[in-house]
């Protein structure tokens, strides 16, 4: 194992979360404990697995505005699919993975092949995809009962629900393909210089389109266990998911113009994000105030990615090249 590679890449997003907890621990006596770590745990997994979707839409420098209300539609189409058409729970669960499947394939299809920047096709996929969850629900909320409720509920011995196990999993997986598979190597290859991987004869384009699928069906996927905290289809569900996935990705280090980003960093970014939207509430900040300080922290974070070229780049090289 790299060590070295490893404390260079990941220790200092973690350590950044641990000093969160600890302050938060020494400003709240409620804050690490079993019950906040719990609700911890069962809050992160929706925002984890968007998170991972978008480091690679990111990756390929591009952007997926549309997945809150992507994840809108899934939760609709799970509840239509569960209470009017009486589907079996893992059949229903089939259908909301592929409706965020199939959103996706259409914001990677329209983008890629007519042309479009994906700010653009996202931003209006945004707005379809809220309408139709509107459409399917009739504007109502569909109580669900407990047919997903086990999803949500903590593990004997272990504290956290099954969700957060899955989420975990995932990550892995896409840190995986990212970092050990051709296919990874060829999406931060796209988001470094596309024109030159093309010109090496790789279909870019249909790589770019299953980037923005896969972001589609793990939408689905989180909307699944989004819902199943809930117990009910919201068509108001994942309003600014979108823009919690894109702060956790950036402050995991993904760079918003392509080509770099971790999968892992980004699921630590999405426990900094929880972290500190718990921390605040606990300590009795007000909403404008949380708001407030998640837009710092999410500028620094951009900050930071922009110096990275420069003193934060050398400093890694020595790391790596054990001259410090």
């Amino acid at each position: 194992m790299n060590y070295k590679r490893w404390f260079t890449d990941y220790a200092p997003m973690i350590l950044i979360w641990l000093g969160l907890v600890l302050l938060f621990g020494i400003l709240s006596d409620n804050f690490v404990t079993s019950r906040t770590l719990a609700t911890l745990a069962s809050q992160v997994p929706p925002l984890a697995i968007i998170a991972c979707g978008m480091t690679l839409v990111l990756i390929i420098a591009g952007i997926d505005l549309s997945v809150g209300s992507t994840l809108a539609l899934a939760s609709a189409m799970l509840g239509v699919a569960l209470v009017d058409w009486e589907f079996p729970l893992i059949l229903a669960i089939v259908v909301a993975v592929i409706t965020g499947g199939l959103t996706g394939l259409f914001n990677g299809a329209i983008s890629v092949y007519l042309r479009i920047p994906s700010f653009i096709v996202t931003l209006g996929t945004l707005e379809i995809a809220r309408g139709l969850a509107y459409l399917a629900t009739d504007s109502q909320t569909k109580y669900l009962g407990v047919a997903l409720e086990p999803m949500a509920r903590p593990l004997p011995g272990l504290g956290v629900p099954i969700s957060f196990l899955i989420a975990v999993v995932v990550i892995i997986i896409g840190q995986f393909i990212l970092t050990r598979t051709t296919y990874g190597r060829y999406l931060i290859a796209i988001g470094t210089n596309e024109s030159a991987v093309r010109l090496a004869g790789v279909p870019t384009a249909r790589k770019k389109i299953s980037v923005f699928a896969i972001t589609g069906l793990l939408t689905g996927l989180a909307a699944v266990f989004f819902t199943s905290r809930l117990g009910s289809a919201d068509p108001n569900a994942g309003v600014g998911m979108e823009l919690s996935a894109i702060a956790a990705v950036v402050i995991g280090g993904t760079s918003l113009m392509g080509g770099r980003g971790s999968i892992i960093n980004s699921f630590i970014g999405v426990l900094i994000i929880a972290t500190l939207g718990a921390g605040l509430a606990q300590i009795g900040a007000s909403e404008p105030s949380k708001r407030v300080v998640t837009g710092l922290v999410i500028v620094l974070a951009v900050t930071i990615d922009a110096l990275r070229g420069g003193f934060f780049q050398k400093l890694k090289m020595r790391f790596k090249t054990g001259t410090l």
